[in-house]
């Protein structure tokens, strides 16, 4: 038996510890995913002026039957409904999950139907049962996690970007996964509703990971992801949305008196009205 099968053959053993009734794969119920996913596809919308993925940052992942570990950072509360919007969008074949504070997670139960699962590293027992869970996802080749691997709400400038333990816990138990860094970023550019942004990095296999010893791995995974963060801060900072694919549009403008009266004056002209504030992004010529 190679190392891999062995490795596979242990996961699901250690995903058999779960009852039935705990294993996330049982509790995500696709029809409640769907319903969440559009609704906070419009309250990005009523929220936010625009998604946008950098030219460079679109996922470099070929459709092969292995898990996906997405590794991002956390640097808001949006980042829940940004991993929900950008999953449905591009790895909509995929089933998502994501593991949440196991506190709030007993506090709205619901969240185990949309993909959501308990993680508490503070303890051996939740440490136990977020590997467990963990590991009843990454037994399917069609499953994604998607970790705010600070464990924390955390600046994008911060560096060492400060990942916590457990995710280098998990190449152990899925060498055949993928393990790709997402970096996301927030910011308010020309409209009322802030920008948000999201890059993939390039992927690895858990098994080229496992050559390092778990906290060198860590460090690793660290250093990868603050590299991503720079590459998209560099082009947030540029103010230019040639830069960027726009997956999601939200509502442009800047509301009030200020937007009425911009709506007066091009009625009394005779011109058409544009909510967006500034100047109509050019799209930028390629070759």
């Amino acid at each position: 038996m190679s190392d891999v099968t062995g490795r596979l053959a242990k996961v699901s053993r250690l995903a058999e510890k779960l009852p039935e009734g705990e294993r996330p794969t049982r509790l995500r119920d696709p029809r409640r995913l769907a319903f969440f996913t559009a609704y906070f596809r419009r309250y990005f919308k009523r929220h936010m002026n625009a998604l946008r993925v950098p030219l460079w940052g679109e996922p470099q992942i070929a459709d092969e039957p292995r898990p996906l570990v997405f590794y991002t950072n956390h640097p808001a509360w949006w980042d829940a409904a940004t991993y929900m919007i950008v999953g449905d969008h591009y790895f909509r074949a995929r089933q998502s999950y994501a593991p949440i504070d196991a506190e709030m997670l007993a506090a709205y139960g619901f969240m185990k139907r949309i993909g959501a699962y308990g993680v508490d590293l503070e303890t051996p027992k939740g440490a136990a049962a977020f590997l467990a869970a963990s590991a009843d996802i990454l037994a399917h080749d069609d499953a994604a996690i998607w970790v705010a691997a600070q464990g924390r709400f955390v600046d994008v400038r911060e560096r060492p970007v400060g990942l916590r333990p457990g995710i280098a816990r998990l190449p152990e138990l899925a060498p055949h996964a993928l393990f790709v860094p997402v970096a996301i970023e927030y910011s308010f550019w020309e409209q009322r509703g802030a920008e948000a942004f999201i890059a993939f990095g390039t992927p690895e296999t858990g098994e080229s990971l496992l050559a390092l010893p778990r906290e060198a791995r860590r460090a690793a995974l660290d250093e990868r992801l603050g590299h991503l963060l720079d590459r998209l801060s560099a082009d947030v900072r540029s103010r230019d949305p040639a830069r960027f694919h726009a997956i999601l549009d939200g509502k442009a403008g800047v509301g009030g008196i200020y937007e009425a009266w911009k709506r007066l004056l091009a009625a009394i002209k005779g011109e058409r009205f544009e909510a967006a504030h500034g100047k109509r992004p050019q799209p930028r010529r390629v070759g």
